[in-house]
């Protein structure tokens, strides 16, 4: 693992720290009147999510881990785990729903991710701000009830279950904003 200097921290560097690969998503140089300067951060650990807070002297040295990201295709699912297939050498590879997180919700066959790797281990993925989703199924809206911002669950093709208008129906393909979960428009 290569080892950078405290000062040349960067956002969206990612560190191996002694509780595991965290990325860098703020960071402040300080330099007081009196002592020496510090680098003040906060991270976000890549497998649960949580974020800390940590403070390093000016010019320690850290470890700085190398992150792969591939666009990958999404296949199929194989019991709790989900294949994907590398678009560059066609390699497949299966990664545990654990380590997708969120995005299990928004795969859908031949669809695409961006899939982060550490080591030959599968540490997440990216999906894209929005997704198009179709409705599986949902209760048809009333006839007369025509309430302004009414909503009814729908739940989605990838099992999903979402807050929809009265006036969208089973079968319509809608936009599905993949870091809130909540309905954007029909598609």
């Amino acid at each position: 693992m290569p080892a950078i200097s405290s000062n040349d921290i960067k956002n969206g560097v990612t560190l191996k720290v002694e509780d595991g690969l965290f990325t860098i998503i703020e960071f402040q140089h300080v330099k007081p009147g009196k002592g020496g300067a510090f680098v003040r951060t906060k991270l976000r650990n890549l497998r649960s999510g949580s974020v800390i807070e940590r403070t390093y002297r000016a010019d320690e040295r850290l470890e700085q881990a190398i992150i792969d990201k591939r666009d990958m295709q999404f296949l199929y699912r194989d019991g709790s785990d989900y294949v994907f297939m590398d678009q560059g050498n066609y390699d497949q590879i299966t990664v545990p729903a654990k380590n997708l997180g969120d995005a299990a919700n928004y795969l859908k066959e031949s669809g695409v991710a961006l899939v982060i790797q550490h080591d030959d281990e599968i540490i997440g993925v990216e999906m894209p701000a929005s997704v198009e989703l179709v409705i599986a199924e949902t209760e048809p809206g009333i006839q007369g009830d025509r309430v302004s911002g009414a909503r009814k669950p729908a739940t989605l093709e990838t099992g999903l279950v979402v807050q929809v208008p009265l006036f969208v129906g089973p079968g319509e393909t809608i936009k599905v904003d993949t870091r809130s979960g909540e309905y954007i428009t029909r598609a």
